[in-house]
C-alpha cells in the first residue's frame, strides 16, 4: 500500500485520489460535514495533515470519510482531496478498486502468467482471455475424466510454446 508520502508526487499530477487510512494517521479536523448514516456513511471530515514533514509537502485539506459496510461488519475510513463526489461513490470506488486488485491475485496464482506480453488493453485482454480459456478447459478436462494428474504447469507451457 502506498505511503502518504510517496502519494504527494501523484497528487499534485492527477485530479483526485483516495486511499484507506493507516492506524497511525494523525490529522486536526477543521470541519465535520453532515451525513447520511443509513447509507453507512458514519462521519465526513475535513481535516488537515498534523504531521509538519508531510503538512508541509501537501498543505491542502483532506477528506476523511468513515464508512460502515453491513456486509462485512467492518468500518472503514478513505481520505481522499475529492470534496465534489458524494461519499458512498467514494466508498463505492475504493471497494471496486479492491476487487481488482483480488481479481489480478487470483489471475497471479491461477493462471501462471508470468509477464504481459505489452502494457495496452490489446495486449492484455486477449493475454488473459487465452489464460482463463486454458484454465476453464482443463478444469473441464480434470472434471469429466477424473483424472488428477493434468497439471496447469504443462498446459502452460503448451501455450508459451503455440503464441
Amino acid at each position: 500500500m502506498l505511503t502518504l508520502n510517496a502519494c504527494i508526487g501523484f497528487i499534485r499530477q492527477t485530479h483526485s485520489l483516495s486511499f484507506a487510512q493507516k492506524n497511525n494517521f494523525q490529522f486536526d479536523r477543521i470541519y465535520s460535514h453532515p451525513v447520511d448514516k443509513t447509507a453507512g456513511i458514519r462521519c465526513n471530515q475535513t481535516i488537515r495533515l498534523k504531521n509538519y514533514v508531510v503538512s508541509k509537502d501537501y498543505p491542502q485539506q483532506l477528506r476523511r470519510i468513515k464508512f460502515y459496510d453491513a456486509a462485512r461488519n467492518k468500518h472503514l475510513i478513505f481520505l481522499t482531496n475529492n470534496f465534489k463526489m458524494k461519499c458512498t461513490d467514494i466508498a463505492q470506488l475504493y471497494k471496486h478498486r479492491w476487487l481488482i486488485e483480488i481479481f489480478f491475485k487470483w489471475i497471479k496464482q491461477h493462471l501462471k502468467i508470468k509477464s504481459f506480453w505489452g502494457n495496452s488493453p490489446n495486449a492484455v485482454k486477449p493475454q488473459i482471455r487465452i489464460a482463463i480459456s486454458v484454465y476453464v478447459l482443463v478444469a473441464i478436462v480434470k472434471k469429466t475424466t477424473c483424472h488428477k494428474t493434468i497439471s496447469l504447469r504443462n498446459v502452460t507451457d503448451f501455450q508459451h510454446h503455440c503464441f
